[in-house]
């Protein structure tokens, strides 16, 4: 069962009532369990220390034009927003998403609660720096959170310009990404050499070689991590169709398959935040119902795999 915003208010007014004619240990644990439901489940960002919750928005498909198409992604924003969501994920190379993302959160008024992500994705410091300016123009903000090299292009240069961005106050962090395992010996490199603020990679249930490789190195290294294509590459709701959650979710207050996806990705220790691609309002109260309530352990994340794996 999806958590909806009505719920969450239905939930707390009932911790609330049973707070009022309950005394002691009861009355504690009631406000504690509504607590947990409402309250987003945030990690820190190693070099900061400043936390984000631990799901986000990947906005590759914001590539619209018309109202009817952005109509619906206003809602999704709003809805992100208004459930303390901070970190949104973009990149020029996703056509129109910057500038849409720009238009609603402008509208919205959004701006201040949020934490934008965007890449740069070019050879040359000269096209590096032009496309960061436009970035800027299109997302209709001053200053941009997190720069990230997109798929390692021309790492280096494109590094030292960010750099130079965060030094002026134009960006509060840097990173790299990239969304495919033939990339991981470059993206190791990267690691070993450079002193990263964030990593962003591909990593689900069905797709866990970061885990063998990136995941463990940006530990190490002090790096975040973000997560992109935590639903896999369509296969994950393909092969749960029809089929009922296992009663042992209940263990880490899992009500979807969505969230049994999404908790566990963030289940791993170097995951700082999930970015799933999201264009719904029902889609977003539903994966942020994946960082609320307890998430599964080293052992449950092992008896998911095996589970996934049987079916």
């Amino acid at each position: 069962m999806t958590l909806t915003r009505r719920d969450i208010l239905k939930l707390g007014a009932s911790a609330a009532a049973a707070a009022v004619g309950t005394v002691g240990a009861t009355a504690r644990n009631a406000r504690a369990q509504a607590s947990a439901l409402v309250t987003l489940n945030t990690r820190p960002i190693p070099s900061s220390g400043e936390r984000l919750p631990v799901v986000g928005i990947g906005t590759n498909r914001y590539r619209t034009g018309s109202e009817t198409e952005i109509a619906p992604l206003r809602e999704t924003l709003k809805t992100f927003a208004a459930a303390g969501g901070k970190l949104i994920d973009t990149a020029p190379l996703y056509g129109s998403s910057e500038a849409v993302l720009g238009q609603l959160i402008a509208e919205l008024g959004i701006r201040p609660q949020l934490f934008l992500a965007t890449k740069v994705y070019t050879s040359g410091r000269d096209s590096g720096i032009e496309e960061m300016n436009d970035s800027f123009k299109r997302l209709r903000t001053d200053k941009i959170d997190l720069v990230q090299v997109h798929n390692l292009s021309d790492t280096a240069t494109q590094l030292a310009t960010m750099r130079d961005g965060k030094r002026s106050g134009r960006y509060r962090y840097v990173g790299v990404t990239t969304s495919r395992d033939a990339q991981y010996d470059d993206m190791e490199a990267v690691l070993t050499r450079e002193t990263l603020d964030f990593v962003q990679v591909d990593y689900s249930i069905d797709n866990r070689t970061a885990a063998e490789r990136i995941l463990p190195l940006a530990l190490e290294r002090g790096a975040a991590v973000l997560i992109n294509l935590p639903f896999g590459r369509a296969r994950l709701f393909s092969a749960v169709r029809g089929k009922r959650l296992p009663p042992w979710v209940v263990e880490f207050d899992c009500k979807s398959w969505a969230q049994f996806f999404l908790k566990y990705v963030i289940g791993h220790p170097a995951v700082t935040v999930a970015i799933p691609g999201t264009r719904r309002a029902a889609h977003v109260t539903d994966n942020l119902g994946a960082a609320r309530g307890r998430l599964p352990d080293q052992a449950t994340r092992k008896k998911m795999e095996q589970f996934f794996e049987a079916l």
